[in-house]
């Protein structure tokens, strides 16, 4: 009797195994960096709850992975290139804003401006100095979808001072009690209400509502616009300064009342 040599194991493939290892992850559940119109963007996977296929990332899962993307070597930038924080319904605090940015920093890179449908978000972010841009939703840079184009967001409040170079974007009314410094902007689909000096620029009904207000406690800026309307201040500035109101009158032109005087309804 010859002894039979034995044979090499054969692993037991499951079969559907092979189906299941064409599944490639899905690349909205992930960190990752694009080139997208000249801007390098920072991308967050969603905070959702998932479609079943999908489960949610904490930030402890982000983190990691926002490291390995720095850690692998994606050096397709330039130093000192301005990054875009793509955070979409993602709840990120002033805390975890500076963690990223402190790991760009490392990497040579600058966060220079975040995108987020969160308030608590934008809110944080603006209050950190960075310059904010909040839609009721957020799928691309490029292309808003049609519910954030029509969707008026509730007010965005922040309790800060915009600085030269901030600029504010939001689908709603704006109020900050703060100062908007010369070289700041703010942009809104709804009011401005400044609780400060206004010293930058103000862009109230960003979608062509002739209707919408900008008050500021004291009006020194360098430009005004409501709807496409647009006005500059004076040469002289006023010997003294009172809260004003910015509106469109019925001769389609862009006024400045004391707010003692104003009111919506007879603009005066």
């Amino acid at each position: 009797m010859t002894d039979a040599s034995p044979s090499p194991s054969v692993p037991v493939v499951p079969p559907n195994a092979l189906e299941g290892d064409r599944t490639q992850p899905d690349p909205n559940q992930q960190v990752r960096f694009r080139n997208e119109g000249g801007k390098l963007l920072l991308l967050l996977p969603p905070e959702g709850e998932g479609d079943g296929r999908n489960t949610a990332f904490h930030w402890t899962e982000v983190w990691q992975q926002l490291k390995q993307r720095l850690d692998a070597g994606e050096r397709f930038w330039q130093p000192e290139t301005t990054v875009h924080l793509i955070a979409r319904d993602r709840l990120l605090d002033g805390r975890q804003l500076q963690t990223i940015a402190d790991a760009l920093t490392e990497a040579k890179l600058q966060l220079k401006r975040v995108y987020t449908s969160r308030r608590q978000t934008a809110v944080a972010a603006a209050t950190a100095g960075y310059s904010v841009e909040q839609q009721a939703t957020l799928s691309h840079l490029n292309q808003p979808t049609q519910e954030a184009a029509q969707t008026m967001a509730e007010p965005l409040y922040l309790e800060t001072t915009l600085r030269s170079g901030a600029d504010i974007h939001h689908n709603g009314t704006v109020i900050i009690l703060g100062d908007v410094n010369a070289g700041s902007a703010v942009v809104a689909d709804g009011d401005i209400l400044v609780w400060g000096r206004l010293r930058g620029v103000a862009h109230a009904g960003a979608r062509g509502n002739t209707r919408c207000l900008i008050m500021a406690m004291q009006m020194q800026p360098t430009q005004l616009r409501i709807a496409d309307f647009v006005a500059r201040p004076p040469e002289t500035p006023p010997a003294q300064y009172h809260p004003e109101v910015a509106y469109v009158t019925p001769e389609r032109t862009i006024r400045i009342a004391r707010a003692v005087d104003f009111h919506r309804g007879g603009k005066e």
